[in-house]
């Protein structure tokens, strides 16, 4: 009996189509989500940023930078330039203030100051290695900081997840006074991390691309280490670290390295994101236990208090 081998072209849509099957019928979340699933996400984000960074007309900028403010409901009137000194909708996403417009809380034992115009849509207590992501889905820290050392620093301390939307300001500050410790950067998908998909994608965070700097607290702050996680998201590829941390060298693509003891203070620039995105901030050493949250929902801006020694 002679045997006759299916064309590969019908192999290869076969296949597709049970992939296309799977996504759509087997994996969690809303039809949205799972829509989003088959979208090629970092190469869509590559053609978003690429397009987001061209320099429009000065004619132009104006009716097309003012129509998407208002669509997201950004606050042009804190922007440091007029609309129509931003020579490209990436200029105005990533825009500086106006000064003065975000004072640091005054400083007290053990206080941690907002790095981001956010909401806090997740905190709590570290324990054995796991945080919550949302709707109880855990996510482990070692795997978030994958390039820091040891996660276990920050067992028993604090988590705090800040959310930024289009709208927000969307450069990060230094949350307190201290020495930066290493800065590292992991490759990852680019899954949205929106409210739907936090609290139906597992491990989310551990997944997505994103960039960690870290700090030993001095002065008021002596006794803690904060991690600031900055994770990207769809169309939010650029996760960026301010160059004063990298010493004239640059984050490889999946690794890092020690910085040795740069002095930081609360307000300083940490990064950038290139659209909105999430930070998770971890809060541990000696004295992780002895410090407390005083926010832990609803909206805050850089340079407000989220929390301090008991």
């Amino acid at each position: 009996m002679h045997l006759t081998w299916p064309q590969p072209a019908r192999v290869a849509l076969v296949l597709a189509l049970l992939w296309v099957a799977y996504v759509l019928l087997w994996t969690p979340g809303p039809f949205s989500l799972r829509l989003l699933g088959l979208y090629p996400k970092k190469l869509g984000s590559r053609v978003v940023g690429w397009a987001a960074a061209r320099s429009l007309p000065h004619a132009w900028r104006e009716p097309l930078l003012g129509r998407f403010a208002g669509h997201f409901g950004i606050d042009l009137e804190e922007a440091e330039h007029a609309l129509g000194d931003y020579p490209s909708l990436q200029a105005l996403f990533t825009r500086r203030l106006k000064a003065g417009l975000r004072p640091q809380d005054a400083p007290l034992p053990g206080a941690l100051n907002s790095p981001v115009d956010a909401r806090i849509i997740a905190s709590g207590r570290i324990q054995a290695d796991t945080a919550i992501q949302a709707k109880g889905l855990p996510y482990r820290l070692s795997e978030l900081l994958k390039h820091e050392r040891g996660a276990d620093r920050f067992e028993g301390g604090q988590y705090l997840t800040l959310y930024l939307s289009p709208k927000d300001y969307h450069r990060i500050h230094v949350p307190l006074e201290g020495k930066v410790t290493a800065v590292s950067r992991v490759e990852g998908e680019l899954w949205p991390v929106n409210d739907a998909s936090t609290g139906a994608i597992p491990r989310l965070y551990e997944r997505n691309r994103r960039a960690v700097w870290t700090a030993l607290g001095a002065g008021t702050c002596e006794g803690l280490e904060v991690a600031a996680v900055l994770v990207g998201a769809t169309h939010v590829g650029g996760v960026v670290i301010d160059a004063r941390w990298l010493g004239g060298r640059s984050l490889p693509e999946d690794g890092g390295f020690p910085v040795n003891l740069l002095p930081c203070a609360p307000g300083e620039d940490l990064g950038t994101f290139e659209f909105g995105s999430t930070v998770v901030l971890l809060i541990g050493g000696p004295r992780a236990r002895d410090w407390a949250p005083l926010r832990t929902e609803g909206s805050v801006k850089v340079g407000q208090r989220l929390g301090a020694y008991r």
